[in-house]
């Protein structure tokens, strides 16, 4: 395959790596941005934290809860300007209030009724579309609920009453007292939206995503020239920090490093009165995994004047 100028420029803005090592990065692994990014770590020339994509999408994250269930759901917009536009807002508000009411994923928020105009949110979008003249799309959505207990939210940078730039849901299953574990609840949604935890115990940690670290370790700690037995010892230990990294429980918690998130909500059981168990979180970033065009701020201002 040949490796393009396009290529290397996208691998170097998503590693931070040099020209060269892109290049060669993308001939070793047949042009696979995926390969070539693992490839470029194991040879300590790239970080596992670099994003593997520009975050730069506009709009809001919006969120409603009514104590057993919660939903956040993403809009995004062209620009800013419109992020900021009072009826946008209202549009965001109220496509969170009607995905309330569904099974949360997008397709069932679409064909919802959004009662301010008695059509499907989708319509509804399409019609401020051409009000507010600016493209807007209802791009993801995410659903939480539990029997007995509550689904805590979080909601940072935020623009107005449920909306922002981010926006977390966490599932706490309990019998205990609902105002103190929202409270706790609360504390583990701004850890998640801090740390962006991959999974809420390392058994859930993907499959695929734990044998992609494995083998860049693998192929890092061979660099080192140890024998075969000391290099799976090696893998191993870096494994279990791995997994005390990305999952939820094992984390230090934000609010109190010295103790674990998993400790911190045992901790809380005496305040609730009753075992908790965290069931499940939703973590949605603005414009996460969305690449924009570049644009210069007069022609955003050029934009926003249409609308």
């Amino acid at each position: 395959m040949t490796v393009t100028a396009a290529m290397v420029k996208d691998l170097r803005e998503k590693t931070g790596a040099g020209m060269m090592d892109c290049k060669k990065a993308l001939a070793e692994t047949n042009g696979d941005m995926e390969a070539a990014i693992d490839w470029l770590r194991a040879k300590g020339i790239a970080k596992a934290d670099k994003k593997s994509g520009r975050t730069a999408a506009e709009g809001l994250i919006g969120i409603a809860s009514a104590g057993t269930r919660a939903v956040v759901v993403e809009i995004n917009s062209e620009t800013d300007f419109v992020a900021r536009n009072d009826a946008f807002q209202e549009l965001v508000r109220g496509v969170a209030n009607v995905a309330l009411g569904t099974e949360g994923s997008v397709e069932a928020v679409a064909q919802a009724t959004y009662p301010a105009t008695g059509k499907s949110v989708e319509e509804s979008i399409k019609d401020a579309i051409a009000t507010i003249g600016e493209n807007m799309t209802l791009r993801r959505s995410a659903l939480l609920k539990v029997e007995d207990g509550v689904v805590a939210t979080y909601v940072h940078n935020a623009a107005g009453d449920g909306i922002g730039k981010l926006g977390v849901l966490v599932a706490l299953k309990s019998t205990g007292d609902k105002e103190a574990l929202n409270a706790i609840g609360r504390q583990v949604a701004m850890h998640i939206a801090a740390t962006n935890p991959l999974a809420i115990r390392a058994e859930e940690v993907d499959a695929a995503v734990a044998e992609r670290e494995r083998n860049v370790f693998i192929e890092q700690s061979r660099a080192s020239g140890k024998p075969d037995n000391i290099i799976e010892k090696m893998v191993e230990g870096r494994m279990r920090k791995f997994f005390e990294e990305v999952a939820l429980l094992s984390q230090s918690f934000v609010m109190n490093p010295d103790i674990t998130v998993g400790q911190a909500v045992k901790d809380a059981e005496k305040t609730v009165g009753a075992p908790i168990e965290v069931t499940g979180m939703a973590r949605l970033l603005l414009g996460e995994g969305v690449e924009k065009e570049e644009t210069d701020f007069a022609a955003e201002v050029a934009a926003a004047a249409k609308a």
